[in-house]
């Protein structure tokens, strides 16, 4: 009995080697990447994913990549809106923000930073929270979506990388904000998705994930089997002709292009309700999301990630 067990210990200490060993090409060629975490969907809601995900990014500042983290918060500013008896008003998929609306979304940003800042520093690993208004990260104009002006939301007109570039360089993780601020800088409230696309395209970031509540692109919706592991920006535009990319995936597509057309080599799409997603897609050869690569980016395999 006592062999058998010792033979069963054996194999999950050579599954644990194995595990590693397998993710060691991949952290030699990332080395000191930076990576740009766009963090929102329910892994902001559920404490035990939270931990997750800052996690999975204090590992890989510590196995030697820059990572920056951009959040959303836009789950947590309805409902502090409707604690004040505010509705919520969408055009376009971006919520009309006067000037109530503004005050509290930069409330609730900057307090969902301060946390995620907190639990980075639990994990050991050094962060700061910047609002996109810090170091002028973030220069906006009005957006006007289909013309219409839904008052302090903001298009990211530039980006200023000093700052980010000094936290990374004195060994913190930045936690960004995505609020903005103009040449008369108001306050600007700008999309998550948005305001990671700027940063790591400013940055030249190697890697741009998009943590969210899908897993990936799927060839057919209604198969599970069909997830897509890579996808050249060819490929991409294809896929977007076909009419198969619906709803949200299509913007989101849409942003995947513009980065790696604007010099980001990866863009990862991610499924942040998958405990250790990040993990799992950038250091196993099976990967559990889609990522979206240049025409001529080296693909990882020589076949799908699902075959």
């Amino acid at each position: 009995m006592e062999q058998e067990l010792n033979a069963r210990e054996m194999e999950l200490y050579l599954d644990k080697a194995g595990v590693l060993i397998e993710a060691l090409p991949y952290i030699q060629r990332f080395q000191g990447a930076t990576i740009v975490v766009k963090y929102g969907g329910s892994a902001m809601v559920d404490h035990e994913l939270k931990k997750s995900v800052i996690k999975d990014v204090a590992l890989l500042k510590l196995i030697g990549f820059r990572p920056i983290i951009v959040h959303g918060g836009g789950k947590e500013i309805t409902n502090w809106l409707g604690r004040i008896g505010k509705d919520s008003e969408f055009v376009n998929g971006f919520r009309v923000t006067d000037n109530e609306t503004m005050r509290v979304a930069e409330m609730v940003l900057n307090r969902i930073n301060k946390g995620l800042v907190s639990m980075m520093e639990k994990t050991g690993v050094k962060a700061c929270g910047v609002s996109g208004k810090d170091g002028t990260i973030l220069r906006v104009s009005r957006k006007k979506p289909g013309g219409a002006d839904i008052g302090f939301v903001g298009e990211v007109r530039s980006v200023d990388t000093t700052l980010l570039n000094t936290l990374l360089d004195a060994g913190f993780v930045p936690v960004v904000c995505p609020v903005g601020s103009d040449d008369g800088y108001y306050s600007y409230n700008v999309n998550a998705d948005d305001a990671a696309c700027a940063i790591a395209k400013a940055m030249k970031a190697q890697k741009l994930v998009f943590l969210s509540d899908i897993q990936g692109v799927y060839e057919d919706p209604d198969n599970p089997e069909s997830l897509i592991s890579e996808m050249t920006i060819a490929e991409t535009k294809a896929f977007i002709r076909s009419g198969h990319a619906g709803g949200g995936m299509l913007p989101k597509l849409n942003s995947c292009i513009d980065a790696i057309e604007a010099g980001v080599q990866r863009v990862h799409i991610l499924d942040g309700r998958i405990p250790h997603s990040q993990l799992l897609e950038f250091f196993t050869n099976k990967g559990i999301g889609t990522a979206i690569i240049g025409d001529t980016e080296q693909r990882f395999y020589e076949k799908s990630r699902k075959d």
